[in-house]
């Protein structure tokens, strides 16, 4: 047979990447989304979402693909993927309501022996309930990750895919997309393949609550964490890819999503799920490093203090602000004056009454008591201690993921805070 046409329903992050990879593989590729405005500016070339290199691979891949917004145009491919973003409530919960319409309108669009493959995270027991053949129907486990999207749909590790039957054979149009990549494909049920994507995201919780919690600890007692770092990755047990780096709690939605998942079916079914619960009180702990930092910094003694923040998106190479700890941090600075800057998300995403953006980074630390470095984008890797030091009226700079160098910052005259390790004041470096 010729190579499948592959359609994707839901031009939102993961549809819009994926659609971009499996047209790199050579692939004739028909994305489609009810938003026809948004429909016009992919066609435009005008993405809306930031990763890296996507651009460069849409421009290169442009001629292989179609888009459009009449469902009815999915009925010459011969497997849907459906691929919108899946939003969560304020619980954290999956707000479902949305992708069942769009499965439905899929459904009445598909060729009469096209097949349906869900992409998009949904909880257990969501595939095996809709009402298609259970020989055109699959869910395949999607593991991008914000800012990395292109390397991982381009070189992933494995393929998950939840069917009727493990034991039959792919449908030859899906096998054949998925053999072009070259990795392990590994079929299960529908529901394994559902829950597998969560428990990769509550490994994930783990690792980065273990290093949250030594990482703080690290700061109370002298340890430095980056020291200890180097060393577990070199642990077999562990890895050198381990999610060993602290942070400022879980952010983005993917792993909220999945932890209040577990909650839910643990209360539902009677198992247990204090781990989880335990992993959610770290987080939001962790959230909240910087608010104490500058509390007790200075907040507590200036009520009228300016603090100039480095970045709103919740991680660097996204324009995502999902659980942002930048946007917690504005929130709690309420009384307080602040500048903001994110190269990519614009000011007007924080709400705050006396926000104010800046053109630039150093723009938004003029005159500041204190700098909070929130989201570690590349440029800011650039940014001069000596200039930051002119610039500030204060001297206390918040750098959780360490995109500044502590020493220069300290020699610098200004007070460096980080994640996993003790404070370093300039005026103990004078004395030294």
């Amino acid at each position: 047979m010729s190579a499948p046409i592959v359609g994707f329903a839901g031009l939102t992050h993961l549809g819009l990447v994926s659609s971009i990879v499996v047209a790199s593989k050579g692939f004739r590729v028909i994305g489609y989304d009810d938003d026809a405005a948004r429909v016009r500016d992919i066609a435009a070339g005008r993405l809306p979402v930031v990763e890296p290199d996507l651009g460069e691979l849409f421009r290169a891949v442009a001629g292989h693909m179609t888009f459009t917004s009449q469902p009815g145009d999915l009925a010459a491919c011969d497997l849907v993927y459906i691929s919108t973003d899946v939003p969560t409530d304020v619980r954290g919960e999956s707000e479902l309501s949305a992708i069942s319409a769009l499965i439905m309108n899929v459904i009445a669009a598909l060729a009469s022996e096209a097949l349906l493959v869900v992409l998009c995270q949904v909880p257990p027991g969501f595939t095996r309930r809709l009402p298609l053949a259970p020989e055109r129907l699959f869910y395949q486990v999607e593991t991008l990750v914000f800012g990395r999207a292109v390397e991982r749909a381009t070189r992933p590790e494995r393929y998950m895919v939840g069917c009727a039957d493990p034991a039959n054979a792919l449908p030859k149009p899906f096998a054949t997309l998925l053999g072009a990549f070259g990795c392990p494909i590994m079929t299960m049920r529908y529901e394994s393949a559902e829950l597998a994507k969560i428990a990769i995201n509550c490994c994930l919780v783990a690792s980065v609550t273990v290093a949250n919690t030594l990482a703080e600890l690290s700061e109370r007692i002298g340890a430095d964490w980056s020291e200890i770092m180097p060393a577990l990755k070199l642990d077999a047990r562990i890895g050198r890819n381990a999610y060993l780096s602290p942070g400022l709690g879980l952010a983005g939605g993917n792993l909220e999503r999945d932890l209040a998942t577990i909650t839910r079916l643990a209360a539902a079914t009677g198992s247990d799920a204090s781990v989880i619960a335990a992993c959610i009180a770290n987080s939001h702990h962790r959230r909240d490093w910087a608010l104490r930092v500058l509390h007790t910094e200075v907040l507590s003694r200036q009520r009228d203090a300016l603090i100039g923040i480095l970045g709103l998106a919740y991680k660097e190479n996204t324009h995502s602000t999902k659980n942002s700890p930048s946007l917690a941090l504005i929130s709690a600075l309420a009384p307080w004056r602040i500048k903001l800057y994110d190269p990519v998300v614009p000011a007007s995403a924080a709400v705050h009454p006396r926000a104010e953006g800046a053109a630039n980074a150093l723009a938004a630390v003029k005159g500041a008591d204190a700098l909070a470095i929130m989201t570690p984008w590349p440029a800011f890797h650039d940014l001069k201690p000596p200039d930051l030091a002119r610039a500030m009226a204060g001297r206390t700079v918040l750098d959780p993921y360490r995109v500044l160098d502590a020493h220069d910052v300290v020699a610098a005259g200004l007070d460096y805070f980080t994640l996993g390790a003790p404070p370093q004041y300039a005026k103990e470096l004078v004395h030294a």
